[in-house]
């Protein structure tokens, strides 16, 4: 009984192979062997151009025109009257002498949290990636719990944190209980760009720990033997071994950490929507606000923007294209 079924479905699996084999044949026949490949990637290349593609054109047109209306056709050309409203300043040091001070806070505050949360990260990650290396109890256990936030959503890492830092949330629940004064953590403006840093790093360090970890992996256990048996001290082996070994894939943390770092949006906006006033305002949630939750909605000015962010990450993208290249030279 078994074998008659068996057959049917060898039979209607070969039957089904040569229907397609047949038309594939003749596709390859007419576009020869070497460019077959082209008419597997082509519906991909479509799709890519159509979301991608089309969209960068199109931002080009928003940026020189004016107007809050989204037509195309019903927006007055503006040349580079947009970039120039975003960079006119009296005083590059003091955004409240620039035509746009918000951009400029944005652009400030982007410049101190890239400074702060990729400085702060990457040291982090390397401090637990050579803890987490060593042949410690646990270890796959405390290497998967760093891990663990990376796999979490960025507005479920959000909410979990505004409802430790909110005016009676967890943290001021524990002050409270140990006779401490309780803290606005999210309205007050320094504190509030504090935890931003803070919940960026706890969100995205064991992403970074991992790939370290991998570079520490790499390094060849003959070489600490080596340097065992010349009595070579600790802090010895970590800056003459560990260190120059290790800075190939250190280039590379630290260029994909700034490119990440400058395109934050998701956490802050929901932990604290860019406030107090602009405390946390950073400039991607600029260029959202500015082309779609604000009246009038100025698509020009934030596509400007767009393109002038586009140019930091491109510069940024060379930079780890270039690191990654020595690295695979070395």
């Amino acid at each position: 009984m078994l074998a008659p079924v068996t057959s049917a479905a060898s039979w209607l699996y070969a039957a089904a192979f040569d229907l397609f084999e047949r038309p594939m044949l003749m596709l390859q026949k007419m576009t020869g062997a070497q460019r077959i490949a082209w008419v597997f990637l082509l519906p991909n290349l479509l799709i890519f151009s159509l979301f991608t593609f089309l969209p960068i054109i199109l931002n080009f047109f928003y940026a020189t025109t004016g107007s809050d209306r989204i037509l195309l056709q019903d927006r007055p050309f503006v040349g580079m009257a947009n970039f120039a409203s975003l960079l006119r300043c009296a005083d590059y040091l003091n955004p409240n002498s620039c035509e746009r001070d918000i951009f400029w806070r944005a652009v400030y505050n982007t410049g101190w949290f890239v400074v702060l949360q990729v400085g702060f990260m990457v040291a982090f990650s390397l401090l637990t990636a050579l803890v987490l290396n060593r042949n410690i109890p646990f270890r796959g256990f405390f290497r998967s719990v760093f891990f663990y936030p990376v796999l979490l959503s960025p507005v479920v890492v959000a909410l979990i944190w505004k409802w430790i830092l909110q005016r009676y949330g967890v943290l001021n629940a524990a002050l409270e209980g140990y006779g401490l004064p309780v803290v606005n953590w999210l309205v007050e403006g320094d504190w509030a760009f504090f935890w931003i840093v803070f919940v960026s790093i706890w969100a995205h360090m064991g992403f970074y720990t991992l790939i370290l970890l991998a570079g520490l992996q790499a390094i060849p256990a003959d070489v600490y033997e080596a340097a065992e048996m010349d009595g070579a001290s600790k802090w010895r082996v970590f800056s003459r071994i560990t260190m120059p070994l290790l800075m190939p894939t250190m280039v590379v943390v630290l260029v994909l950490s700034l490119i990440r770092a400058v395109q934050a949006f998701d956490e802050i906006f929901v932990l604290t929507g860019g406030g107090p006033g602009s405390a946390t305002l950073l400039i991607l949630q600029f260029i959202y606000e500015t082309g779609f939750a604000f009246r009038p909605q100025l698509f020009g000015l934030a596509a400007a923007a767009s393109l002038l962010m586009a140019a930091v990450l491109f510069a940024l993208t060379l930079l780890q294209l270039r690191a990654t290249r020595k690295s695979a030279e070395g």
